[in-house]
């Protein structure tokens, strides 16, 4: 066959419907789903609601969190401007927490993804995978270093937060008692179930008041730090793009993406990964998580910080197997690229009240919640300019301090594409947030003369 009749029948094939045509309608994506296959789910889950039956099962569970998260996260990357501040993971987690408050969304997926959402704890699953996948792809060395260095940032800037936060809080007319102790701790206390729980639970204690009382006071507080810190993550995540020497990319000092890189060359070059060892560092990683559940239970230390101390001890032993540890950064990449909008809009859905939110907008507490944030980052950036390491992802670990739990780090880290910092993400809100906690209440009682 001649030159030109190949040129002709390939062009008769591009022009073709099918398959070629269809084909290329295929690989267009919103979030990973073809588009054909968005368009399919969108008439499916319309039927059920119209029907108003949507079964339990994983697989509805699935489809709808996956239609959910990544349409919202389609419509922030293409917001002007705002989608280089992190839009994507702020619609995700944000849009349909005011959907649910507006009652658009309908009752029967509302139900569907709370209740599959609380009672799964997939946030837990997604916690795992992407703390024992980042972890075990590191070289000790710079696991070693990470760990020893982010303490100074982080302690640095939370006294800052905490003195600048206050003198704004009073400036602005509030008390300064509510302030430091209503407004600026619960923001750095580690979230809902691990900081505003156990810190209202405290304050009840010393005062002999309701703790539902007290919590409705301290959440506010903690949702809309949570959301401040998305929000200047992803604008430290822009900055850091317009300066490249300012920024690790989810490394936190220079030298530690070279020395991952002769890591990974050295050790696994050549390691064939197959889905056995994908599954075998999945289930790894979850017997990691079952271990640091059995150590809450016993211990009271929390689940995650556990498992993370468990990923460390095992890495730094050499116990684990390169083609393990292939696997373990599969499984994180396909949790990051694949689960991470899905899970901000479950977390909107469930776990965001939006009237909450709403409730900490006053002028003198937004000004003194975003003091707070922006101390806190900020005070991180030059601490760890000071100390060598690459600012912005210092203070990008920092704003988790001041983030909604495991919830609020997913949002900050995805808002800033940052997913390989969660296990110092999980040092600023677990280790730091009890810290917090504990000494805070100290001051707390001794103050109220308990």
């Amino acid at each position: 066959m001649s030159a030109p009749e190949t040129c002709t029948k390939s062009a008769l094939a591009a022009r073709r419907f099918w398959p070629e045509g269809w084909w290329r309608w295929m690989d267009i994506r919103i979030g990973i789903i073809p588009l054909p296959v968005y368009v399919l789910l969108l008439a499916l889950l319309g039927v059920m609601v119209w029907q108003g039956w949507m079964p339990g099962e994983i697989n509805i569970a699935i489809a709808v969190l996956a239609v959910g998260g990544f349409t919202c996260g389609e419509i922030g990357k293409r917001l002007p401007y705002l989608r280089h501040v992190g839009a994507a993971a702020i619609l995700a987690t944000f849009l349909p927490s005011y959907l649910v408050y507006a009652q658009w969304l309908p009752p029967i997926v509302v139900h569907g993804v709370t209740s599959f959402t609380k009672s799964t704890h997939f946030l837990y699953l997604f916690i795992c995978m992407i703390i024992v996948g980042s972890i075990l792809s590191m070289d000790r060395r710079v696991l070693i270093q990470g760990f020893l260095k982010i303490f100074v940032p982080l302690a640095c800037g939370s006294v800052a937060a905490m003195l600048v936060g206050t003198l704004v809080g009073s400036l602005l007319g509030l008390d300064v008692r509510h302030t430091f102790f209503y407004v600026v701790i619960p923001i750095m206390a580690g979230g809902v179930g691990e900081g505003a729980l156990p810190l209202s639970y405290g304050y009840a204690a010393v005062l002999h008041q309701a703790q539902d009382e007290v919590f409705a006071q301290v959440l506010p507080s903690v949702m809309l730090g949570s959301l401040t810190a998305i929000l200047l993550s992803g604008l430290f995540h822009f900055v850091g793009r317009k300066y490249p020497h300012l920024s690790g990319r989810g490394y936190l000092y220079p030298g530690e993406e070279n020395a991952v890189h002769a890591y990974v060359d050295r050790d696994q070059e050549g390691a064939s990964v197959d889905i056995a060892h994908l599954a075998a560092a999945g289930i790894t990683g979850i017997s990691f998580y079952v271990a640091g559940l059995l150590a809450f239970h016993l211990f009271g230390l929390p689940a995650p910080i556990s498992m993370l101390f468990i990923a460390v001890l095992a890495k730094l032993g050499m116990a684990i197997s390169p083609q393990l540890q292939r696997g373990a950064s599969l499984a994180y990449r396909f949790f990051a690229v694949a689960v991470t909008y899905p899970l901000l809009f479950a977390i909107g859905v469930s776990m965001t009240p939006w009237d909450k939110l709403v409730s900490a907008l006053t002028l003198s507490n937004a000004l003194t919640i975003a003091s707070t944030v922006a101390t806190l980052m900020i005070t991180g950036f030059y601490v760890g300019r000071r100390m060598g390491m690459y600012p912005i992802d210092t203070a990008i670990v920092c704003a988790c301090h001041s983030g909604q739990g495991g919830t609020g780090d997913v949002a900050i880290l995805s808002a800033s594409e940052r997913m390989a910092l969660m296990p110092f993400a999980q040092i600023a809100t677990r280790i730091f947030g009890a810290i917090t906690v504990t000494l805070v209440l100290m001051v707390f009682a001794y103050a109220s003369g308990f």
